[in-house]
């Protein structure tokens, strides 16, 4: 199944799900994204950079090499910091990890009505499925 067809899947299935994309942060790419409203070019782009931030900005690269050290890690391209979730006036943002591929984070937007124990376990859900599609 393509892309595009996954994370369509996995936006029905998350309750309250209005927006979801899948991020490359090596290359700073939206990868696929699915939204109810139209959203100009320019703010997709800049919620592919902000995804990209969260986890690699330099303050969070510095706090996970702090951890590496203090616990002995050597892989510098251990992550620590798999979940981000945001949340801000109206809306849910679930910012996921893909555990094969970890520069891949798939963005959930949510309304702020969303049970957050079932956003977290049906976006979960849908990880596997979007590393299967890539």
């Amino acid at each position: 199944m393509s892309l595009d067809n996954v994370i369509l899947e996995v936006q029905r299935s998350v309750p309250e799900c209005v927006a979801i994309g899948v991020v490359d942060m090596k290359t700073g790419m939206l990868l696929s994204v699915k939204t109810l409203d139209s959203h100009p070019q320019e703010v997709l782009d800049l919620v592919a950079a902000a995804t990209g931030d969260l986890y690699q900005g330099s303050n969070v690269s510095a706090i996970e090499a702090a951890f590496r050290k203090s616990r002995g890690v050597t892989d510098d391209g251990h992550h620590y910091f798999q979940e981000i979730i945001v949340l801000s006036d109206n809306l849910i943002h679930v910012f996921q990890r893909l555990k094969r591929n970890p520069d891949i984070v798939m963005t959930c937007v949510m309304r702020g009505n969303a049970n957050l124990g079932m956003v977290l376990t049906k976006s979960r859900l849908g990880l596997p499925k979007v590393e299967a599609a890539l």
